[in-house]
């Protein structure tokens, strides 16, 4: 039986229901049409179809309908994976997401943008009624406030899309600290990587026939066409982005939070240190050195090198050195224990994000990752990059979330939409 869509089914049975008919198990089973999410993805570039695209690919309850991106050839690539992958050329193609989000018959979406796009197409996605699985992070503070107002009024699902909530050395040191292992916690470092490349070439271009350049800008100032500005590289400029702390933070600043039970506030106080790339065409944090403070009296660090992070306590101390790198010890006591049954068990699934997600769109409770958390990891982040950037100590109040006392601090909360894009 050639697959239908829900609606196509059901019309097609109510139809025909005076008469009498044999329907093929496939048709009513978990693999129904009519029991599949459908989703749209926006943004398949790199990690958007090489990392996202493949695993939805693989869950047998989720069907990929419809392909966005700027990049035609990114678009063609990416229509013909999922084409294949399902046997037929049934996947629809556009530049302009807003043709995803008037589908009714997509239940949700996969965000894999640049940055100054994330809160905006989410944002737009949940008032469209759809559930939205987005990468992170924010590109400002005011953002993510909007962002989880946003999400928790419309009551959809929202997944801040990252692994290392299913990735088991971070999730085991999480809880091996959550439930004392090493004692009462002190310190935290974390270790982030430099940016990779630099300074970039701020030439103005002719602007490519696959790229709907206008269209990738959206709501970040207008700027000449370079091949260093978009893409992949969108990460070291300000407009775009956070730089490499936002980039990599969102990643370890979270583990650090969820080991802290403070995943749902953050620190008090940030004291960062650093410089910025200032000949080129990137001008996000070069080098760093920050220090943060959180009312419970721990402390945490973030310098650069290789991406590690690790937990000091009045009893031991528990981390790992490189990304997904070994859990390591103080002693084989911390290492080998076990968490008891009554003790802290933190919310994960080995499965990835992406399982995860599509298990919360039918049981419509908060992912493993869900909005609040994300933008106060996205904040941890944000709060680094505007201490190096004035260049002074900051005091943050984050129940409120605000800063105390500091007028400029609070301005660089937000940024302006380029009209006609707004959040209004």
């Amino acid at each position: 039986m050639k697959q239908q869509n829900r609606r196509s089914f059901l019309q097609t049975a109510l139809g025909a229901a005076t008469a009498p008919v044999f329907i093929p198990a496939n048709v009513l089973g978990a693999d129904a049409p009519s029991r599949k999410i459908t989703v749209g993805f926006i943004g398949v570039g790199g990690h958007g179809t090489h990392h996202n695209l493949k695993h939805y690919l693989r869950q047998a309850d989720a069907r990929v309908l419809m392909a966005c991106d700027v990049d035609s050839n990114h678009l063609s690539r990416a229509k013909e994976r999922i084409d294949t992958h399902y046997g037929n050329r049934d996947c629809a193609t556009t530049k302009d997401f807003r043709e995803v989000l008037a589908r009714p018959d997509i239940d949700a979406v996969m965000i894999s943008t640049p940055d100054h796009w994330h809160t905006l197409m989410s944002v737009m996605a949940v008032r469209a009624g759809k559930d939205v699985q987005c990468e992170k992070p924010t590109l400002t503070i005011d953002e993510g406030k909007i962002l989880v107002n946003e999400i928790r009024r419309h009551d959809q699902v929202f997944q801040t899309s990252t692994e290392d909530r299913a990735v088991p050395v971070y999730h085991r040191m999480a809880e091996l600290v959550r439930n004392g292992r090493i004692g009462r916690l002190e310190r935290i470092e974390v270790v982030l990587p430099r940016q990779p490349q630099g300074p970039g070439d701020p030439t103005p271009q002719p602007v490519p026939e696959a790229l709907d350049y206008e269209m990738w800008l959206g709501p970040a100032p207008e700027a000449p066409y370079t091949q260093d500005r978009v893409h992949f590289h969108f990460r070291w400029i300000w407009d775009y982005s956070g730089g490499i702390i936002c980039d990599w933070g969102t990643h370890l600043f979270d583990t650090a939070q969820w080991a802290n039970d403070t995943e749902r506030s953050g620190p008090v106080e940030v004291d960062g240190k650093g410089t910025h790339w200032e000949e080129g065409l990137y001008d996000t944090v070069k080098d760093y050195d920050v220090t943060y403070r959180y009312a419970n009296g721990v402390t945490m660090t973030c310098t650069p090198g290789n991406p590690s992070i690790k937990f000091h306590g009045t009893e031991g101390w528990v981390g790992n050195e490189g990304w997904r790198g070994a859990l390591k010890a103080s002693s084989p006591k911390i290492l080998n224990s076990v968490i008891e049954s009554g003790e802290t068990k933190l919310f994960t699934n080995p499965a990835g994000e992406h399982r995860n997600f599509l298990d919360c769109v039918k049981t419509r409770t908060d992912p493993y990752f869900p909005v609040d958390i994300g933008h106060r990891v996205s904040t941890v982040c944000h709060l680094a990059n505007l201490s190096i950037r004035l260049g002074r100590k900051l005091k943050w109040n984050p129940q409120a979330e605000e800063f105390i006392n500091d007028a400029e601090a609070t301005e660089l909360m937000s940024r302006e939409m380029r009209a006609p894009w707004s959040l209004g």
